[in-house]
């Protein structure tokens, strides 16, 4: 599974939930992508977006099975994984 994190630099609640994702990839093993809204526009226009950042999108396959949007804490973002099946493994 993967998740793929879209966003943009001038997005302020993509800024709050950089330390979120520092946190989880710091404390699990899982894949991780990011995209810049502006910066991959062409990659971007593939996964729809909408008009609010950030988007969560988390893909088994190659195929999205769940989506997220807006800001969260860390708690939360944990659970909503952990749901899903994308942290299963901690790091050491």
């Amino acid at each position: 599974m993967k998740v793929i994190k879209i966003g943009a630099i001038w997005c302020g609640g993509c800024l709050v939930m950089n330390k979120v994702w520092n946190k989880l990839k710091k404390e699990y093993k899982f894949e991780y992508e990011e995209l810049d809204l502006d910066m991959d526009e062409e990659q971007v226009k593939e996964y729809n977006p909408g008009n609010k950042l950030p988007v969560f999108i988390i893909e088994k396959e190659n195929k999205e099975i769940d989506r997220f949007v807006g800001e969260y804490k860390y708690e939360e973002i944990e659970k909503k994984l952990k749901d899903v099946g994308v942290l299963n493994e901690k790091n050491n």
